[in-house]
């Protein structure tokens, strides 16, 4: 069976693409379990300038596998669009979330609601072969809470509320977060592509 190999081992993320990919007939696999350890610098100035640069970079030494790869993150309008690509390592360490989200909360204390809009973009690059790659963007619009809700997901998703489902991402089913989130939107729109190549 062919391989999607996914250019990252956030287990959440692998989750989440795992169902939305599952009617392909590929199996879908981390960096870890296709033995790759690489750390590809993210050098681009847009979402999907990294998600590009990550997908080419593993493509490299995928043994002729495909490659998924996404770059997402949140852009908050009163932060001009911060912290945007720095959405990992906001607070300085790649990935701590808890810093990422206490820092989010101190910049927007005191901040009114209708100044607190935000939006999650998810940029993917799926490399089929070097004739076909498939460019996709994922946005869903919420506002940043002043406080936790809910203990699902991951990153941000606590302090993302979507007003149709009066939710924060992370008081949210993995159903609904596939429905509406930006990774979910992302991937039916690579979902849509791939059945036109094969």
């Amino acid at each position: 069976m062919k391989k999607i190999i996914i250019a990252s081992n956030n287990e959440h993320k692998i989750i989440e693409i795992r169902e939305i990919l599952s009617q392909f007939p590929f199996e879908v696999v981390s960096l870890k379990e296709a033995n790759i350890n690489i750390d590809v610098e993210e050098t681009g100035s847009t979402f999907m300038d990294n998600a590009y640069i990550k997908a080419s970079e593993i493509h490299k030494i995928a043994d002729g596998n495909m490659v998924l790869a996404d770059d997402s993150g949140l852009a908050v309008e009163s932060l001009n669009g911060a912290p945007g690509v720095m959405s990992a390592r906001f607070a300085g360490e790649h990935g701590n979330n808890k810093a990422n989200n206490e820092k989010l909360l101190y910049l927007l204390d005191g901040v009114a609601d209708e100044q607190r809009k935000a939006k999650f973009v998810c940029a993917m690059v799926l490399i089929v072969d070097e004739d076909n790659i498939i460019k996709v963007q994922g946005e869903v619009e919420g506002i940043i809470t002043a406080e936790y809700r809910g203990d699902e997901g991951f990153g941000y998703d606590p302090l993302f509320f979507v007003k149709e489902y009066n939710k924060t991402f992370a008081q949210m089913s993995n159903k609904e977060k596939n429905t509406t989130s930006h990774r979910g939107m992302a991937l039916n729109k690579l979902k849509s592509e791939l059945e036109k190549l094969i």
